[in-house]
Protein backbone atom coordinates (compact mmCIF):
# COMPACT_ATOMS: atom_id res chain seq x y z
CA UNK A 1 0.00 0.00 0.00
CA UNK A 2 1.38 3.80 -0.71
CA UNK A 3 1.58 6.22 1.58
CA UNK A 4 -1.08 7.90 -1.17
CA UNK A 5 -3.47 5.48 0.25
CA UNK A 6 -3.78 5.47 3.84
CA UNK A 7 -6.66 6.34 5.17
CA UNK A 8 -6.72 8.34 8.69
CA UNK A 9 -9.99 6.78 10.46
CA UNK A 10 -9.88 8.73 12.60
CA UNK A 11 -10.48 11.97 10.28
CA UNK A 12 -12.78 9.88 8.21
CA UNK A 13 -15.05 9.68 11.36
CA UNK A 14 -14.53 13.08 12.71
CA UNK A 15 -13.12 12.06 16.00
CA UNK A 16 -9.65 12.51 18.11
CA UNK A 17 -7.76 9.35 18.58
CA UNK A 18 -8.41 9.15 22.20
CA UNK A 19 -12.22 8.80 21.35
CA UNK A 20 -14.03 5.86 23.34
CA UNK A 21 -16.25 2.68 22.15
CA UNK A 22 -19.33 4.90 23.02
CA UNK A 23 -18.36 7.89 21.28
CA UNK A 24 -17.15 5.77 17.89
CA UNK A 25 -20.41 4.10 18.13
CA UNK A 26 -22.58 7.16 18.30
CA UNK A 27 -20.54 9.25 15.84
CA UNK A 28 -20.89 5.80 13.26
CA UNK A 29 -24.50 5.46 13.61
CA UNK A 30 -24.92 9.19 13.08
CA UNK A 31 -22.99 9.71 9.62
CA UNK A 32 -24.38 5.92 8.84
CA UNK A 33 -27.38 7.29 8.70
CA UNK A 34 -26.68 10.77 7.15
CA UNK A 35 -25.22 9.24 3.95
CA UNK A 36 -26.45 5.58 3.95
CA UNK A 37 -27.13 5.10 0.11
CA UNK A 38 -31.17 4.41 0.52
CA UNK A 39 -31.50 7.95 2.47
CA UNK A 40 -29.31 9.22 -1.01
CA UNK A 41 -30.78 7.51 -4.06
CA UNK A 42 -28.15 8.25 -7.01
CA UNK A 43 -25.99 10.27 -4.89
CA UNK A 44 -22.79 8.48 -5.76
CA UNK A 45 -20.35 10.93 -3.38
CA UNK A 46 -22.77 9.87 -0.83
CA UNK A 47 -22.70 6.26 -0.95
CA UNK A 48 -18.80 6.82 -1.38
CA UNK A 49 -18.85 8.77 1.99
CA UNK A 50 -21.09 5.62 3.82
CA UNK A 51 -18.28 3.03 2.72
CA UNK A 52 -15.65 4.83 3.80
CA UNK A 53 -17.64 5.59 6.93
CA UNK A 54 -18.03 1.94 7.40
CA UNK A 55 -14.76 0.92 7.11
CA UNK A 56 -13.13 3.68 9.90
CA UNK A 57 -15.98 1.82 11.74
CA UNK A 58 -15.04 -1.77 11.41
CA UNK A 59 -11.67 -0.75 12.37
CA UNK A 60 -12.11 1.28 15.18
CA UNK A 61 -14.75 -0.38 16.59
CA UNK A 62 -12.46 -3.28 16.98
CA UNK A 63 -10.26 -3.13 19.65
CA UNK A 64 -7.44 -5.83 18.11
CA UNK A 65 -7.93 -3.83 14.80
CA UNK A 66 -7.16 -0.51 16.45
CA UNK A 67 -4.33 -1.34 18.28
CA UNK A 68 -2.88 -2.65 15.30
CA UNK A 69 -3.86 0.32 13.50
CA UNK A 70 -2.35 2.95 15.65
CA UNK A 71 0.50 1.01 16.10
CA UNK A 72 1.31 -0.16 12.38
CA UNK A 73 -0.89 3.10 10.35
CA UNK A 74 -0.91 2.15 6.78
CA UNK A 75 0.50 -1.59 6.86
CA UNK A 76 -1.86 -2.72 9.95
CA UNK A 77 -3.32 -5.18 8.16
CA UNK A 78 0.27 -6.54 6.67
CA UNK A 79 1.39 -6.52 10.19
CA UNK A 80 -1.62 -8.52 11.24
CA UNK A 81 -1.60 -11.21 8.92
CA UNK A 82 2.42 -11.20 9.03
CA UNK A 83 2.34 -11.98 12.75
CA UNK A 84 -0.14 -14.72 13.08
CA UNK A 85 2.09 -18.55 13.24
CA UNK A 86 0.76 -20.35 9.91
CA UNK A 87 -0.23 -17.33 8.26
CA UNK A 88 1.06 -17.09 4.74
CA UNK A 89 3.76 -14.37 5.62
CA UNK A 90 4.96 -16.15 8.67
CA UNK A 91 4.11 -20.03 8.48
CA UNK A 92 6.59 -21.36 10.83
CA UNK A 93 5.65 -19.34 13.04
CA UNK A 94 8.64 -17.01 13.94
CA UNK A 95 6.62 -15.13 16.57
CA UNK A 96 5.04 -11.63 16.93
CA UNK A 97 5.71 -9.09 14.78
CA UNK A 98 5.09 -6.28 17.26
CA UNK A 99 7.24 -3.74 16.86
CA UNK A 100 8.35 -4.48 13.33
CA UNK A 101 9.36 -1.05 11.62
CA UNK A 102 7.48 -1.53 8.25
CA UNK A 103 7.81 1.81 7.77
CA UNK A 104 11.02 1.17 6.16
CA UNK A 105 10.00 -0.83 3.13
CA UNK A 106 8.99 1.38 0.19
CA UNK A 107 6.03 -1.33 -0.37
CA UNK A 108 4.81 -4.35 1.64
CA UNK A 109 6.17 -6.50 -1.67
CA UNK A 110 9.62 -5.70 -0.37
CA UNK A 111 8.98 -6.70 3.28
CA UNK A 112 7.70 -10.01 1.83
CA UNK A 113 10.93 -10.68 -0.50
CA UNK A 114 13.17 -9.72 2.45
CA UNK A 115 11.13 -12.07 4.89
CA UNK A 116 11.09 -15.20 2.26
CA UNK A 117 15.06 -14.65 2.04
CA UNK A 118 15.39 -15.20 5.39
CA UNK A 119 12.91 -18.09 5.87
CA UNK A 120 14.27 -19.95 2.52
CA UNK A 121 16.50 -22.01 4.11
CA UNK A 122 15.40 -22.96 6.87
CA UNK A 123 12.06 -24.14 5.27
CA UNK A 124 14.05 -26.17 2.42
CA UNK A 125 15.74 -27.55 5.23
CA UNK A 126 12.12 -28.74 7.02
CA UNK A 127 11.00 -30.01 3.47
CA UNK A 128 13.82 -32.07 2.45
CA UNK A 129 13.42 -33.56 6.39
CA UNK A 130 9.78 -34.16 5.54
CA UNK A 131 10.40 -35.71 2.15
CA UNK A 132 12.66 -38.74 3.52
CA UNK A 133 10.53 -39.08 6.78
CA UNK A 134 7.79 -39.64 4.08
CA UNK A 135 10.15 -41.60 1.84
CA UNK A 136 9.20 -40.01 -1.22
CA UNK A 137 11.80 -38.98 -4.44
CA UNK A 138 10.41 -35.44 -4.01
CA UNK A 139 8.58 -33.58 -2.13
CA UNK A 140 5.71 -30.38 -3.72
CA UNK A 141 3.32 -28.24 -1.32
CA UNK A 142 -0.05 -28.49 -1.61
CA UNK A 143 -2.44 -25.67 -2.14
CA UNK A 144 -3.50 -26.35 1.62
CA UNK A 145 -3.99 -23.82 4.71
CA UNK A 146 -0.63 -22.52 4.86
CA UNK A 147 -0.82 -20.77 1.17
CA UNK A 148 -4.46 -19.99 1.44
CA UNK A 149 -5.48 -16.40 2.60
CA UNK A 150 -7.98 -14.16 3.83
CA UNK A 151 -10.18 -10.77 3.46
CA UNK A 152 -12.31 -8.80 5.26
CA UNK A 153 -14.87 -7.91 2.68
CA UNK A 154 -16.99 -4.39 3.33
CA UNK A 155 -20.88 -4.94 1.79
CA UNK A 156 -23.75 -2.27 2.65
CA UNK A 157 -26.66 -4.01 3.84
CA UNK A 158 -28.27 -3.93 0.00
CA UNK A 159 -25.76 -5.12 -2.10
CA UNK A 160 -25.84 -8.14 0.97
CA UNK A 161 -29.35 -8.91 0.19
CA UNK A 162 -29.45 -8.45 -3.61
CA UNK A 163 -25.89 -9.77 -4.62
CA UNK A 164 -23.67 -7.24 -6.60
CA UNK A 165 -20.09 -7.29 -8.17
CA UNK A 166 -16.53 -6.57 -6.71
CA UNK A 167 -13.74 -5.33 -8.18
CA UNK A 168 -10.96 -6.15 -6.23
CA UNK A 169 -7.41 -5.89 -6.03
CA UNK A 170 -5.42 -8.01 -4.16
CA UNK A 171 -1.79 -8.95 -4.80
CA UNK A 172 -1.30 -6.69 -7.87
CA UNK A 173 -4.18 -8.93 -9.44
CA UNK A 174 -7.19 -7.37 -10.33
CA UNK A 175 -10.47 -9.36 -11.01
CA UNK A 176 -14.13 -9.35 -10.16
CA UNK A 177 -16.19 -10.78 -7.38
CA UNK A 178 -19.87 -12.10 -7.66
CA UNK A 179 -21.29 -12.04 -4.25
CA UNK A 180 -24.44 -14.09 -4.49
CA UNK A 181 -28.15 -12.48 -3.47
CA UNK A 182 -28.24 -13.31 0.64
CA UNK A 183 -24.97 -13.25 1.88
CA UNK A 184 -24.89 -12.85 5.30
CA UNK A 185 -22.06 -10.94 8.06
CA UNK A 186 -19.32 -13.29 8.60
CA UNK A 187 -19.96 -15.81 5.73
CA UNK A 188 -17.03 -16.74 3.53
CA UNK A 189 -16.56 -16.43 -0.09
CA UNK A 190 -13.85 -18.64 -2.11
CA UNK A 191 -11.78 -17.95 -4.65
CA UNK A 192 -10.03 -19.68 -6.14
CA UNK A 193 -6.18 -19.30 -6.99
CA UNK A 194 -5.94 -16.07 -5.57
CA UNK A 195 -3.98 -16.81 -2.56
CA UNK A 196 -0.50 -17.02 -1.62
CA UNK A 197 1.88 -18.20 -3.94
CA UNK A 198 4.02 -20.64 -2.39
CA UNK A 199 7.38 -19.48 -1.10
CA UNK A 200 9.87 -22.31 -2.60
CA UNK A 201 7.12 -22.71 -5.47
CA UNK A 202 6.11 -20.21 -7.40
CA UNK A 203 3.81 -21.73 -9.65
CA UNK A 204 1.26 -23.17 -7.11
CA UNK A 205 -0.99 -20.86 -5.18
CA UNK A 206 -3.81 -20.89 -2.72
CA UNK A 207 -7.19 -19.60 -2.37
CA UNK A 208 -8.40 -16.18 -1.20
CA UNK A 209 -11.69 -16.61 0.91
CA UNK A 210 -13.19 -13.21 2.16
CA UNK A 211 -15.25 -13.17 5.38
CA UNK A 212 -17.80 -10.54 4.59
CA UNK A 213 -18.62 -7.73 6.67
CA UNK A 214 -22.31 -6.08 6.52
CA UNK A 215 -22.56 -2.72 8.04
CA UNK A 216 -26.05 -2.29 9.29
CA UNK A 217 -29.05 -0.82 7.95
CA UNK A 218 -31.07 2.32 9.78
CA UNK A 219 -34.47 0.51 9.61
CA UNK A 220 -33.63 -3.26 8.80
CA UNK A 221 -32.24 -5.53 11.16
CA UNK A 222 -31.01 -9.32 10.18
CA UNK A 223 -31.91 -12.30 12.89
CA UNK A 224 -31.58 -15.41 11.21
CA UNK A 225 -33.31 -15.04 8.04
CA UNK A 226 -35.68 -12.73 9.18
CA UNK A 227 -35.76 -8.99 8.34
CA UNK A 228 -36.49 -7.26 11.92
CA UNK A 229 -38.03 -3.56 11.83
CA UNK A 230 -39.76 -1.04 14.20
CA UNK A 231 -42.78 0.80 13.24
CA UNK A 232 -44.15 3.53 15.44
CA UNK A 233 -48.07 4.08 15.49
CA UNK A 234 -49.98 6.93 17.31
CA UNK A 235 -51.95 5.49 20.91
CA UNK A 236 -55.46 6.33 18.70
CA UNK A 237 -54.29 3.76 16.22
CA UNK A 238 -53.13 1.36 18.65
CA UNK A 239 -56.92 1.43 20.14
CA UNK A 240 -58.99 1.80 17.04
CA UNK A 241 -56.51 -0.25 14.87
CA UNK A 242 -55.47 1.43 11.83
CA UNK A 243 -53.69 0.58 8.43
CA UNK A 244 -50.50 1.58 8.19
CA UNK A 245 -47.65 1.27 5.15
CA UNK A 246 -44.57 -0.37 6.34
CA UNK A 247 -41.16 -0.65 4.37
CA UNK A 248 -40.06 -4.00 2.83
CA UNK A 249 -37.34 -4.18 0.82
CA UNK A 250 -39.55 -4.75 -1.91
CA UNK A 251 -41.32 -1.68 -1.49
CA UNK A 252 -44.09 -0.56 1.20
CA UNK A 253 -46.84 -2.20 1.70
CA UNK A 254 -49.95 -1.90 3.49
CA UNK A 255 -50.44 -3.46 6.67
CA UNK A 256 -53.35 -4.07 9.10
CA UNK A 257 -52.78 -2.93 12.73
CA UNK A 258 -55.62 -4.88 14.75
CA UNK A 259 -57.32 -2.75 17.59
CA UNK A 260 -55.86 -2.88 20.74
CA UNK A 261 -52.75 -3.85 19.89
CA UNK A 262 -49.71 -3.49 22.62
CA UNK A 263 -46.53 -2.01 22.26
CA UNK A 264 -43.50 -4.53 21.16
CA UNK A 265 -46.32 -6.88 19.79
CA UNK A 266 -44.72 -7.96 15.81
CA UNK A 267 -46.69 -8.90 13.12
CA UNK A 268 -45.50 -10.99 10.37
CA UNK A 269 -44.96 -10.33 6.62
CA UNK A 270 -44.71 -13.59 4.94
CA UNK A 271 -41.83 -14.08 2.47
CA UNK A 272 -40.56 -10.13 2.76
CA UNK A 273 -37.38 -11.57 4.82
CA UNK A 274 -33.88 -12.12 3.73
CA UNK A 275 -32.96 -14.04 0.42
CA UNK A 276 -32.53 -17.82 1.25
CA UNK A 277 -31.95 -20.99 -0.98
CA UNK A 278 -35.44 -21.69 -0.15
CA UNK A 279 -36.60 -18.62 -1.09
CA UNK A 280 -37.34 -15.52 0.92
CA UNK A 281 -37.66 -15.26 4.94
CA UNK A 282 -40.18 -13.45 6.59
CA UNK A 283 -40.61 -9.69 7.82
CA UNK A 284 -41.50 -9.08 11.57
CA UNK A 285 -42.67 -5.73 12.24
CA UNK A 286 -42.35 -4.80 15.72
CA UNK A 287 -45.15 -2.07 16.90
CA UNK A 288 -44.24 0.68 19.02
CA UNK A 289 -47.00 3.05 20.54
CA UNK A 290 -45.67 6.54 20.89
CA UNK A 291 -47.37 8.80 22.62
CA UNK A 292 -47.23 12.67 21.48
CA UNK A 293 -45.42 14.99 22.67
CA UNK A 294 -47.04 17.75 21.77
CA UNK A 295 -50.23 18.34 22.63
CA UNK A 296 -52.93 21.06 21.16
CA UNK A 297 -55.46 22.21 23.45
CA UNK A 298 -58.17 20.26 21.50
CA UNK A 299 -56.16 17.14 21.88
CA UNK A 300 -55.32 17.95 25.69
CA UNK A 301 -58.66 18.09 26.17
CA UNK A 302 -60.01 15.09 24.45
CA UNK A 303 -57.11 12.85 26.25
CA UNK A 304 -58.57 14.67 29.74
CA UNK A 305 -62.14 12.87 28.33
CA UNK A 306 -60.89 9.87 28.28
CA UNK A 307 -59.16 9.62 31.17
CA UNK A 308 -62.23 10.65 33.50
CA UNK A 309 -64.30 8.12 31.36
CA UNK A 310 -61.96 5.34 31.38
CA UNK A 311 -63.49 2.32 32.93
CA UNK A 312 -60.97 -0.13 32.67
CA UNK A 313 -57.91 -0.57 34.76
CA UNK A 314 -54.65 -1.59 32.87
CA UNK A 315 -52.93 -2.40 36.18
CA UNK A 316 -55.61 -4.19 38.41
CA UNK A 317 -54.19 -7.65 38.12
CA UNK A 318 -51.28 -5.40 40.53
CA UNK A 319 -53.42 -5.11 43.22
CA UNK A 320 -52.10 -8.29 44.89
CA UNK A 321 -48.93 -8.93 44.04
CA UNK A 322 -46.71 -9.57 46.82
CA UNK A 323 -43.06 -10.31 47.34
Amino acid sequence: MAATDFKDYYAVLGISKSADADEIKRVYRKLARKYHPDMNPGDRQAETRFKEVSEAYEVLSDPEKRRKYDQFGQYWRQADQAGRAGSPFNPNGFGDFDGFEFGRYGSFDDFINELLGRMGADMGQDRSAQGRQRGATGYSTSSGNNLDTEASLSLTFAEAFRGTEKRLSVGGDTFTVRIPPGTKPGQKIRVRGKGQFSPMYTTERGDLYLKTEVAPHPFFQLDGDALVCEVPIAPDEAVLGAEIEVPTPDGSVTVKIPAGIRSGQSLRLRGKGWVTKAGRGDQLVKVIIVPPKDLSGEERDLYEKIKTSRKTDPRSQLKDVQL
